[in-house]
């Protein structure tokens, strides 16, 4: 028998003897219909543990491994989507005698098929396996309480109780409570038809129109993929099902919302378990038996949303990831860390979005042939190239230099998906007509850019000479699709590119149809509920259109390109890695508060906004809150509440409404706009780690902002729909 080899995790990455940690896996299969789990009889040959009931199957390393120890003891071959993530636990135990030191970290996977496995279907390794049988979850667990002499002991009662926990709590739901917890959750969403006046487009981008958006959906395909690799099977299943009861419609109202089965409002918390999910049948799985159509398992994900998304192996972890980094050439390192690759163990499938590609990039190629701008052409064709090389320089440079009343965005962008390093993009796009006239009266941001980085709020030496300005448009938007869930995005500051920020600088849209909607539907509410009367006056739609321009303005200037103090060159977002989302959008909100000030000062914008630009931040802080913690602007939000709470420039008062101390406000943003700018300018990870740690938190002040909205019941935001988009969709056939 081949020696077995561990793969051995310690604190520092290096490989240790037996009885180091290392990681293992156990995978357990549940037969849905009879509520069983499948045992195997460990043969007596074994070291450890010999002759006993144990595990379904189990094996050292990552899933990869135990896909393979699956098929090797019991004879089934399963695809990634079975397995389904439920918990990690530390197991450290002495076995054979004192012979066997194990620490391991066990991944504990579940694996749901409908019926149990015909017992004459598996093909046992009669080295590991003598024997398998199938014994209900509750049996086992009173076998393994009353530690059982036949059972391989487990303590039921402690971690491991998870596994009879997700099961019973699974299969035991109260529909009604679940029906009312779903309807709640969607009740914080206000619905808005959104609108736009196509008058003054061409009728040659009328035609266009028509590709953009079917464009736009493959893109949507695109991402639902990345978000997870089950997800496209998750969503046309509960699609299919929806019209079968008052439940499942519930299920795929929300799960449209969410686009994935985590609710984005509840920190990512499942709001969906793998017994929603798709059933796939496959025949050759096991072992042929006669009058057996094979097996059908329930398509997996896991309890809590993967930080991996599906841009690393599933079972990944940062740890794993820098050893394998470490050693590859200084090309290779730069694409295993760069926005549009995709890392898959060699014998695993990658992530494979060509086609939806090839569809996208054939689209936007018919609709840049009849385009009406010079500039709408050479965008759509660079970015259809693009789409099929992987190579987005020049097709965002075509971006920043749009010059069209059909606006268009496509393509990835935003890293916050990538929870383990935000290394890599999601697609997404946003298709509207520009507002020539509200675009107008915002030119003075993008004039006075390398104004504002040469008086930010720290160091010299770490400002840039050469700012590049950042032009505006206001578009009304038309649709969205992609990365585009739970709270909708009112502006938008692209690309994120470090290169062409450095070279270019950065452009700005907003959507001012979404944001007067979320104004009227959500701000003025929050007002209502959380800002002294005598201050709530002063929250205006005006300061908060001006101030989500400034903010999105913010993300060009400050630190991008840095310096480290050995000399070497990085980006914010490398130095940074999972903690640069939250910071860059706490620096944007933050740094935008002090800009404005910086411009009224000036002369540049109206002192009348003086007062109102903060009253207006503080409702917003309410507004942003509520995305979360797991959201980049909740929790960038809460940072800077809590900040400007501790400054003394937010008060508490006794009615539990709060308002804003205009003596003291100034300097505490501008205190704050430092702090962020520096730990930005050096790359200092660590103190970015320990400023969220101890400001973005629900600290008691939030709580009492956020309970009061609670019962209320203001919505939390908006979930739009596209009357024009929906109408191009519902008439022209998918070939047009």
């Amino acid at each position: 028998m081949a020696e077995e080899h561990l793969d051995v995790l310690t604190k520092t990455g290096k490989s240790k003897p037996q009885g180091d940690v290392h990681r293992a896996v156990h995978v357990w299969i549940f037969a849905e219909s009879t509520q069983e789990l499948l045992l195997q009889r460990r043969a007596h040959s074994k070291d450890s543990w010999p002759g006993l009931w144990d595990i379904s199957s189990a094996g050292h390393s990552s899933l990869t491994t135990a896909r393979r120890e699956l098929q090797q003891e019991l004879g089934i071959s399963l695809p990634k989507d079975a397995f389904e993530l439920i918990f990690v636990f530390l197991q450290e135990c002495v076995t054979n005698d004192g012979k066997s030191v194990d620490n391991e970290y066990n991944d504990v996977y579940l694996v749901t098929t409908l019926d149990p496995i015909p017992l004459e279907a598996f093909t046992l390794q009669d080295t590991e396996v003598s024997a398998v049988k199938y014994v209900s979850y509750e049996e086992y667990k009173s076998l393994l309480a009353n530690q059982d002499s036949d059972y391989v002991p487990y303590d039921a009662s402690g971690q491991y109780g998870q596994l009879f926990d997700t099961i019973q709590k699974r299969y035991k739901e109260n529909t009604v409570a679940r029906s009312l917890t779903l309807q709640k959750q969607l009740s914080r969403y206000a619905p808005i038809s959104l609108n736009a006046e196509l008058t003054g487009l061409t009728e040659s981008d009328k035609e266009a129109l028509i590709y953009l958006v079917k464009a736009a959906t493959v893109v949507d395909e695109i991402f639902y993929l990345q978000a997870w690799y089950s997800n496209p099977a998750l969503r046309e299943w509960l699609k299919k099902h929806a019209g079968t009861s008052e439940l499942n419609k519930l299920k795929w109202s929300y799960y449209q919302i969410n686009k994935g089965p985590w609710s984005i409002l509840d920190e990512n918390e499942a709001f969906l378990t793998t017994r929603d999910s798709a059933i796939r049948l496959l025949p050759k799985a096991t072992r042929e038996v006669k009058g057996w159509k094979g097996l059908e398992y329930r398509a997996a994900f896991p309890i809590r949303k993967p930080a991996s998304a599906n841009f690393y192996p599933p079972d990944m972890d940062k740890m794993e990831f820098e050893i394998w980094k470490d050693s590859l050439g200084e090309d290779q390192q730069k694409e295993a860390t760069g926005f549009f690759s995709v890392i898959k163990r060699h014998n695993e499938l990658c992530l494979d979005s060509s086609s939806d590609n090839g569809e996208a990039a054939e689209l936007l190629h018919k609709a840049g042939d009849i385009a009406s701008s010079t500039s709408l052409k050479r965008l759509l064709h660079s970015k259809a190239e693009a789409f099929l090389s992987n190579d987005y320089y020049n097709s965002d440079i075509a971006w920043l230099e749009l010059d069209s009343k059909l606006d268009v965005t496509i393509g990835p962008y935003e890293t916050c998906e990538d929870k383990i390093f935000g290394y890599k993009a999601t697609f997404e796009a946003f298709i509207g007509v520009r507002d020539d006239e509200a675009t107008a009266e915002l030119k003075l941001f993008g004039d006075n850019l390398q104004a504002l980085e040469q008086n930010l709020p720290m160091d010299s030496v770490y400002k840039s000479e050469d700012v590049k300005a950042a032009p505006i448009r206001v578009i009304q938007l038309i649709y969205n699709a992609g990365d585009i869930k739970g709270p909708q995005a009112v502006a938008f500051n692209l690309p994120n590119d470090e290169r062409i920020v450095k070279d270019r600088g950065t452009s700005m849209v907003m959507l001012k149809n979404v944001s007067e909607a979320k104004f009227k539907l959500i701000l003025l509410p929050i007002a209502n509920v959380c800002v002294a009367k005598d201050q709530q006056e002063l929250v205006d739609f005006r300061s908060f259109f001006t101030f989500a321009i400034c903010h999105e303005c913010c993300h060009g200037i400050g630190p991008h390109t840095i310096i480290l103090p050995n000399g070497g060159k990085s980006t914010v977002r490398l130095e940074l890695q999972e903690f640069h989302s939250a910071i860059e959008e706490a620096k944007a909100d933050i740094v935008g508060l002090w800009a404005l000030k910086f411009l009224i000062n000036q002369g540049l914008l109206s002192e009348s906004l003086l007062k109102t630009m903060y009253v207006s931040f503080l409702a917003g802080c309410f507004r942003s809150v509520r995305f979360g913690l797991q959201s980049a602007h909740g929790k960038g939000q809460a940072l800077q509440f809590n900040w400007l709470y501790e400054k003394g420039a937010f008060t508490l008062h006794s009615d539990d409404t709060f308002s804003v101390d205009f003596s003291k406000i100034e300097g505490a943003v501008e205190s704050m706009s430092r702090e962020i700018l520096t730990i930005q300018a050096k790359g200092e990870k660590k103190a970015a780690g320990l400023l969220l740690q101890k400001y973005a938190v629900i600290t008691e002040p939030l709580k009492v902002a956020l309970k009061k909205l609670e019962h209320v019941q203001v919505p939390v935001d908006i979930v739009p729909s596209f009357p024009i988009a929906d109408e191009i969709l519902k008439t022209h056939e998918p070939g047009y």
